[in-house]
């Protein structure tokens, strides 16, 4: 297995986290956009590098950014901001262990040769710790802005997958070269099908990034990407307003839930054993302050898992 993605799923099962690190999902929160005059879906970055880099301390396994170069006002969600291979960067220098992902990273709508520069860009600064999570893109809108075809999304993407396999050599001119070289490529995390069959993303990527669902959606959805694509890795996200109350019963909603941290180590529990590697939190409905949550999660949740 490659070894970023050993890092990932070291211990049978880690923990990660989701950018953006803002609760601006929550009443508070909404309330406070509005006083800043900020987009709907546009979050509070001004304490994003204080808690990624608590997130390291703590021990979280992974920090997943996504790639949305259009705010679209129809979605309502900016993601978090920043271009993410820029983005990326910055965080590569403020932080030291923690794993870097993209969730996912649009291909199709992406120059090839520079997407392969950036990723090997980052790859060589953050010290092999990319995870290059990959998607054909479901916003019909940017393709046309792109100058892409959003039709051919599915062939798009799987010659760019081509190309990052073997950096370029067999599209290059002979006697020219892609630098920065790296020790390793980073692996290949397709986020859902990709408008490709399940057995060429069994194949050909290193791992999925699946949808948010319950124990026994992963359960049904993890027999069948390893049906595949054996012992890959499978990861899932989780959207969480950890209560104060240790004991609060979940109060499930679409993509994720309202719980104490019993709750929560319950439902990761319940992943684990469905065959999920990788769990990311994403906190934009999250009530509580990020720090003091993550903090909760490092001491009596993960050192269960």
């Amino acid at each position: 297995m490659n070894a970023t993605l050993a890092r990932l799923t070291e211990g049978g099962f880690s923990i990660g986290i989701e950018a953006p690190l803002d609760n601006d999902w929550t009443h508070a929160g909404e309330q406070a956009r509005q006083q800043a005059g900020r987009l709907p879906g546009e979050p509070d970055l001004q304490r994003h590098a204080e808690l990624a880099q608590l997130a390291d301390r703590l021990g979280f396994r992974a920090l997943w950014v996504r790639d949305v170069p259009i705010y679209d006002p129809s979605f309502g969600d900016a993601a978090q901001v920043f271009e993410v291979f820029s983005y990326l960067g910055y965080l590569a220098g403020i932080t030291q262990n923690i794993l870097l992902g993209t969730a996912a990273v649009v291909l199709p709508i992406r120059e090839p040769l520079l997407t392969l520069k950036s990723a090997a860009t980052v790859q060589r600064l953050s010290g092999n710790r990319l995870l290059l999570g990959v998607a054909s893109g479901d916003r019909p809108v940017e393709y046309p802005l792109f100058g892409r075809d959003f039709a051919g999304r599915g062939e798009n993407f799987r010659s760019q997958v081509a190309l990052l396999r073997d950096a370029a050599q067999s599209s290059l001119p002979s006697g020219l070269q892609l630098l920065p070289r790296t020790e390793a490529p980073p692996p290949l995390l397709v986020a859902g099908l990709a408008q490709q069959s399940p057995e060429w993303a069994g194949a050909n990527m290193d791992g999925t990034l699946a949808y948010p669902g319950t124990a026994q959606d992963h359960a049904r959805r993890v027999a069948a990407w390893r049906a595949v694509a054996g012992a890959k890795p499978y990861a899932t996200f989780i959207h969480l307003d950890l209560s104060e109350n240790p004991d609060e019963p979940m109060l499930r909603w679409r993509f994720g839930f309202r719980g104490g941290r019993n709750a929560l180590l319950a439902e990761l529990q319940a992943l684990r054993a469905a065959g999920v590697d990788h769990v990311g939190l994403h906190f934009r409905r999250n009530r509580r302050p990020l720090d003091e949550t993550l903090r909760e999660i490092a001491e009596y949740v993960m050192p269960v898992l």
